[in-house]
């Protein structure tokens, strides 16, 4: 393991480039992507981290995978002044698109469900109907949120892959064991990472079941261990020589119990079967103290040769950083870490969350905002074209709070160096919170979708709040984007009417996300525009705060309906500079 260093190239073209903003007329193209979500009640109508992944080898094939409560019990389903998770119920909810991200559906399974228990009266979940990945019931398990997805070529029965054979889906979340009495646990711990596939997307799409796979746990577990944010990717171009192999990463917190976490090392699991089996190392040390913390909120990538890099925001001798692992051997060794860019991370600690926040108390929590996104331009699916360039994008707070930046840099030379970091040129007033970048596979456009708070930190919640969706677009020449165009820009609303399941703050999750193709692209992201504000869940928040905080209110008589409706927003995009 090398020791840790900063390698910044400073481009002088790189950051002159995006000084200069160009706005485009867009056409407002976002559809709702979670066309399953009811605007009522919460929390069925609440979803929030999307993910989405386009098949390489039939690109008019996208899938997403959402957090989704739509098989939640309803607040009024008991105590209609709390909104608890429902027992045993999944949230990892999936939808796809057979026309490029234009339209989407929500397939329709058999699993464990409370979505009829609307109240009044108390009510009991059943095997029923639910939105959310099958065949986890069954397998004594709860699909429980944090989607993360990917397509890779299938293999064929010799054992090859091969994009002849047709594609793979992957689908990685969290997952929960379904019985919390320990000789019925599947797993120990709190939380493992399972994974998900199917090669048969139209099945799965229509309400097949079995067109799915058993979920497979890849993380390995004891009884205080609670695997976390993770993220997965297929090398998904021919011409790597670990064609078809697949990768996830998270962070695994080994001591969740009597309050303690730590320490919390870098987990990567690898598969060359197509997802059947697993290895699973870690990757870095295990410390986390004030001086070093290992990457958290990861993402993993490979190059058109087979080189599979991970990624995450860290600490190394008291500093942010934005970190980088490397693998040439298929993830069997990794060096590193690289330090790529130092990063300030936004936001100011909520007193009563105990967690950061930037549009307010009582905010959505911005815990992983200033955490990276990343692509790469590897020719997918062939390899073809490849520039193997690496554009990383994150949530910066180094300008002070209410002046937040989207900052982006860069790599030509396989992470050796990264160009100085710059904020890409946003509308006056944005202040963004999640982003993540989609590079075609040749390397000539890069697309960037954010949500943005528009208004600035309230130290209230009666003052209004406003948060957008934004995609924007650059081509890139010689490694340089220009030439900033916005494709999309949704009007978005107040985040005050979503909502975390206790009811004291809002909730918009952890990230959005895009993926491109070398003719267009597609991308994510979370919206509160049919979220209704509720005064009295805006007093209750308030007292909090207070040496005399309030009971929480009647929900379904103090609150809009629409309380809580978040939904998932989603924008397909031909190239504007073909």
């Amino acid at each position: 393991m090398g020791r840790p260093r900063l390698v910044i190239a400073s481009v002088a073209a790189f950051a002159a480039a995006l000084s200069g903003a160009a706005v485009a007329a867009y056409a407002n193209q976002a559809v709702e992507v979670t066309v399953g979500s009811p605007p009522t009640p919460f929390s069925q109508n609440k979803q929030n981290e999307p993910a989405v992944a386009i098949d390489a080898h039939d690109p008019s094939v996208v899938v997403a995978g959402v957090n989704d409560e739509i098989d939640m019990e309803s607040c009024a389903a008991g105590d209609p002044s709390t909104c608890p998770f429902t027992p045993g119920v999944g949230v990892s909810g999936v939808y796809f698109s057979f026309d490029s991200g234009n339209s989407w559906t929500q397939p329709t399974y058999t699993g464990w469900t409370a979505r009829n228990c609307l109240g009044p009266a108390v009510c009991t979940p059943q095997v029923g109907k639910i939105g959310t990945l099958p065949r986890y019931y069954e397998a004594g398990l709860v699909s429980d949120g944090d989607p993360a997805v990917a397509f890779g070529p299938r293999p064929g029965p010799d054992g090859k892959f091969s994009w002849a054979n047709g594609s793979r889906l992957y689908y990685a979340n969290l997952t929960a064991n379904f019985s919390a009495v320990r000789q019925l646990e599947t797993f120990r711990g709190f939380e493992a990472i399972a994974v998900s596939t199917t090669d048969d997307v139209h099945a799965a799409a229509a309400n097949d079941a079995s067109a799915w796979t058993a979920p497979v746990i890849i993380s390995r577990q004891s009884s205080t261990t609670f695997s976390d944010k993770e993220q997965v990717y297929a090398d998904n171009a021919a011409s790597s020589r670990f064609f078809g192999h697949v990768y996830a990463c998270w962070a695994s917190f080994r001591s969740n119990s009597h309050g303690r976490a730590f320490p919390v090392p870098l987990m990567v699991g690898r598969s060359a079967d197509g997802g059947r089996t697993w290895t699973t190392s870690q990757v870095g040390p295990a410390t986390s103290n004030g001086m070093s913390q290992q990457p958290d909120g990861c993402v993993v990538r490979t190059d058109s040769t087979g080189n599979v890099y991970v990624f995450g925001v860290g600490v190394r001798s008291g500093a942010s950083l934005q970190l980088m692992y490397k693998s040439t051997d298929g993830g069997a060794h990794f060096t590193g870490p690289t330090a790529v860019a130092p990063v300030v991370e936004p936001g100011v600690l909520d007193p009563v969350q105990g967690r950061p926040v930037m549009d307010g108390i009582a905010g959505a929590r911005v815990d992983l905002a200033g955490g990276p996104n990343v692509d790469i331009a590897n020719g997918r699916p062939s390899g073809a074209g490849a520039t193997n360039e690496i554009f990383m994008t994150w949530s910066d707070g180094r300008a002070g709070l209410n002046h937040e930046q989207l900052m982006l840099t860069s790599s030509r030379n396989g992470g050796t160096s990264w160009s100085t970091p710059a904020p890409i040129p946003l509308k006056a007033g944005d202040r963004p919170v999640y982003t993540a970048p989609a590079v075609s596979p040749d390397g000539t456009d890069l697309y960037v979708v954010h949500n943005s708070f528009t208004t600035p930190y309230r130290d209230n919640t009666t003052d209004p709040r406003a948060l957008v969706g934004e995609v924007r677009h650059a081509n890139v020449v010689n490694g340089v984007p220009s030439g900033w165009t916005t494709l999309e820009r949704t009007p978005g609303g107040d985040p005050r009417g979503s909502s975390a399941n206790s009811l004291t703050s809002e909730f918009l999750g952890d990230y959005v996300y895009a993926a491109a193709t070398n003719d267009s692209a597609v991308a994510v992201w979370n919206d509160s525009h049919a979220a209704g504000v509720c005064p009295a869940i805006n007093s209750y928040r308030a007292s909090l705060y207070t040496a005399t905080p309030a009971a929480a209110p009647n929900v379904l008589g103090s609150c809009p309906a629409t309380f809580g409706n978040t939904d998932i927003l989603g924008g397909s995009y031909p190239d504007p500079t073909p």
